[in-house]
């Protein structure tokens, strides 16, 4: 085994949505894509008062590709036209595989937006290739008892694994493009080596606190890019830590977005706006 060197360090950019704190370090001004991860943003963390609006994301649709969305505190409320509907709380995750095209909502339930509380969410999009833009809508999603924990080095890490294979464990949900994707928890001090199998777009980005990979330090709100030069990532701790971690086949394909659609074509974007204002995508009434 032997370590990849990091190439570049990218500061997540502030982009509020509303009173909703969001910082997003993919695309960012010298990173578009780390195919086939295509965005993140990380909402929060912020403390939401009594009697308060919630998450401002209602109705919208999406067309080719995934979103993962980590609800690290606070809770979540999914309803999508496909007839998906949960409440996720803190430790949950989301799986929704858009697809030929849905409409969906995230919001914040009532009980939320009644009491307020902490709140810090993460939403990551993962391409589609194109065998698979038009595959059926599909949705999971998993309360936290529901994640396996995987205690890395003797307690010193722990990664709650999403989808994919770590030391032996499988995760819950399966990939439709072999996605290997965790939140890895360190203990300030802590020290793990993560797989990084040649070849494989690598995601790591640092939710919060701060370590150091190899002998690059990297702070909260960072997202570190990597060569591939190795096959594992060595990260130790400098304290309390918590990172989003995976990788992935790259799909090699072109990408053509336009708002909440990610496609292959121009032409294609042109025909999921048609689509979706035919009707075609169905519709979610909150």
């Amino acid at each position: 085994m032997s370590p990849r060197s990091v190439l570049r360090v990218h500061a997540a950019y502030r982009d509020d949505i509303g009173d909703l704190v969001t910082r997003r370090p993919l695309p960012g001004p010298q990173i578009g894509q780390l195919d086939p991860f295509l965005f993140l943003n990380h909402h929060g963390p912020q403390t939401y008062a009594p009697n308060n609006r919630g998450l401002p994301f209602g109705p919208h649709p999406h067309r080719g590709f995934e979103t993962v969305t980590f609800i690290l505190e606070g809770e979540l409320a999914h309803l999508d036209s496909g007839g998906h509907e949960s409440i996720i709380r803190a430790g949950g995750v989301q799986w929704m595989t858009a697809g030929s095209g849905l409409v969906h909502a995230e919001v914040s339930p009532e009980s939320f937006k009644r009491a307020g509380g902490p709140m810090e969410i993460l939403q990551l999009w993962v391409n589609l290739p194109s065998r698979l833009k038009m595959t059926p809508p599909a949705y999971v999603g998993l309360q936290a008892d529901a994640i396996p924990k995987i205690e890395l080095n003797g307690g010193q890490a722990t990664a709650e694994l999403i989808s994919g294979w770590l030391d032996g464990e499988i995760g819950p949900i399966t990939s439709l493009t072999g996605v290997e994707m965790s939140v890895v928890r360190f203990q300030a001090g802590g020290v793990a080596r993560l797989p990084a199998p040649a070849d494989r777009a690598v995601f790591f980005y640092v939710v919060s606190g701060r370590v150091a990979v190899g002998e690059t330090p990297v702070e909260h709100w960072k997202l570190v890019e990597f060569a591939n030069d190795g096959d594992e990532i060595q990260i130790s701790a400098i304290s309390d830590a918590v990172i989003l971690y995976g990788h992935a086949d790259a799909i090699g394909e072109p990408v053509f977005s336009h708002g909440p659609f990610v496609m292959n074509t121009r032409e294609e974007i042109i025909q999921a706006i048609e689509d979706y204002n035919a009707g075609k995508f169905g519709e979610v009434r909150l």
